[in-house]
């Protein structure tokens, strides 16, 4: 039986000139107890299209039915879950969910109600936080009292517009996991709007794709038995053809080539460097080891005593090589990278780069940071120009232009580079932090979890722009990052760390993968999987706080020829 039935729906925003068509002829059945997956880039008009089933929105043209009968406005009976949690920061755990309970059974006796809101709490495990308030709790428990709350009105069918977007990974999957458990329980109909490819496909009965026009895309049945498990699913034959299929789908339609070529580079030299001297001295030596830590150590100084983050991280980095560094929250990893940045000081050890100590902050040291802190009333020209024109001070105008706009073209900012930093979106406003960063021509680049902020498959965007502007650069650079996929697209080497504190290498794994790289082309290769696996065992063994071992001395990186 149908649940949901869009047709013929159209949705635009404005009028005249400033009309926005955001959805166009959608013709969509959502069937009883199905799980359904709309899976798109940002701006493919999802949240749209789930405030329509909703009856937050009407369309402009056609018409949403909920078992045959038009939808015109909101109804318990299509529970919600934004993406941002909304709950009575005044109200306990209880109390926000208690809120639903007597909404919509107020004539259930205050113990009746009570049991209801015991039962909602317990489902999604906040048992022991029914008295904490909102300001109390974390992200992920904050959003589940946003389900549970969701789930007390009893809804027929649950309507989920990106609740796990803004959640850390191991929370995300933690609470994915329980949220298709009550869809199997409850027996419900549940629509989710993702960017997360591999989340559709754990959670999913069928995923439809949003292409950027506003109309449907593909249509993916998932067709891998339940319980579906992520690790398990590496190996997974079915798993690894739909996740191909998905992914070249989706960058077929969504990610085209952005990017102008009509600046040439200028022949610039930046102003770091190593002294003539030692530079005469070291001739030919430091292609290899070019980046040295050495038995670093970090010890923050608490009301307890000395708290050791980083201990023994030993690593060596021959020029032009691209390291990630993951492991899970708390690790370290960021410690690591603002040290090599001059960021933070080093408690013990010592970081060498080209020959010399790394101490304080340095334009030879570019950062590229989750969050690029532009400067929001200069534009993105002006944002890249500041560090240029300090850099290049033997260079004449014209030229620190020319850098300036070839990497803001590179990035796919050709047509941006006036406007200000307060008028860029989040993904823009990254693009011009990884141009500001290769524009100081670093001898290092910093990559602090550097898409982090931004939706998955904006993210992949930004990972083809990154790869395409390091393989003619060649920088040496270390990425830190949580995200599997990401570490081993961009990197030569995975460098895994154990779980604070004491921090350390606990594993490094040499990804000898063809480059150039794309995500495509290596979703397709026999060995990707592999070197998945690898990674997502080491992750999953210190997932629930394993305490660090010690670890076989790092391997020296293969000499460049």
């Amino acid at each position: 039986m149908t649940a949901i039935e869009f047709k013929n729906v159209s949705k635009s925003f404005g009028s005249g000139p400033n009309r926005a068509d955001v959805l166009r002829d959608i013709n969509l059945t959502v069937k009883e107890g199905e799980f359904l997956v709309l899976l798109g880039f940002s701006g493919t008009g999802k949240t749209t299209l789930i405030n329509l089933m909703a009856g937050l929105e009407v369309p402009t043209k056609g018409e949403v039915l909920f078992k045959g009968a038009q939808i015109t406005e909101p109804s318990p009976e299509r529970g919600v879950i934004f993406q941002n949690y909304s709950l009575m920061p005044w109200l306990t755990v209880n109390g926000n969910v208690r809120l639903a309970v007597d909404t919509m059974f107020p004539k259930l006796s205050k113990a009746a109600r009570q049991a209801k809101v015991d039962h909602y709490v317990k489902m999604v495990g906040l048992c022991h936080a029914t008295t904490r308030r909102p300001a109390e709790l974390s992200g992920g428990m904050r959003q589940r009292v946003n389900v549970a709350r969701a789930l007390a009105m009893n809804p027929e069918v649950l309507l989920l517009d990106e609740p796990l977007s803004a959640l850390d990974a191991l929370t995300r999957a933690n609470l994915a996991d329980e949220i298709e458990g009550i869809w199997e329980k409850e027996k419900k109909t549940c629509v989710l709007i993702t960017n997360d490819v591999d989340e559709a496909i754990v959670l999913a009965d069928r995923i439809i794709a949003l292409n950027p026009d506003g109309t449907l895309g593909d249509e993916f049945a998932v067709t891998i038995p339940r319980p579906r498990d992520r690790v398990e699913m590496n190996t997974h034959v079915g798993f690894k053809k739909l996740r191909a299929d998905i992914t070249k789908y989706l960058m077929d339609v969504g990610i085209e080539a952005k990017v102008e070529g009509t600046k040439l580079l200028p022949d610039v030299t930046p102003i770091h460097g190593v002294p003539a001297a030692i530079a005469k001295a070291q001739a030919g030596m430091l292609n290899e080891r070019f980046l040295d830590f050495s038995q670093l150590h970090k010890v923050y100084p608490t009301p307890k005593g000395p708290l050791t983050v980083v201990e023994d991280f030993d690593l060596k980095l021959n020029k032009g090589e691209f390291i990630s560094l993951i492991g899970h929250s708390g690790c370290g990893k960021s410690t690591v990278l603002t040290m090599a940045a001059g960021l933070n000081e080093i408690s013990k050890g010592a970081i060498k780069l080209d020959g010399r100590h790394v101490e304080g902050a340095d334009p030879e040291r570019a950062v590229v940071f989750q969050s690029p802190s532009l400067f929001p009333w200069l534009t993105a020209r002006e944002n890249v120009s500041v560090g240029v024109d300090r850099v290049y001070p033997n260079a004449s105008q014209a030229e620190r232009q020319d850098v300036v706009e070839y990497y803001l073209e590179r990035v796919g900012l050709a047509d941006s580079m006036s406007k200000s930093g307060a008028e860029l979106s989040n993904g823009m406003k990254q693009r011009v932090g990884i141009a500001r960063a290769f524009a100081l021509s670093p001898k290092l680049l910093l990559l602090d979890e550097p898409f982090g902020m931004l939706d998955s498959l904006t993210r992949w965007e930004l990972q083809e722009v990154l790869m395409e502007v390091w393989s003619r650069t060649k920088v040496t650079a270390i990425c830190v990052t949580h995200d599997v996929d990401e570490a081993i697209l961009l990197a030569d080497r995975v460098v895994m760390m154990t779980n604070g504190p004491r921090a350390t290498i606990g594993k490094i794994t040499d990804v000898n993968l063809p480059r150039p790289r794309t995500r495509k082309a290596l979703l397709e290769h026999p060995d990707y999987y592999t070197y998945r696996q690898e990674v997502l065992d080491f992750l999953e063994e210190y997932e629930h706080g394993a305490k660090p071992r010690k670890p076989a001395p790092a391997p020296e990186p293969i000499a460049a020829e």
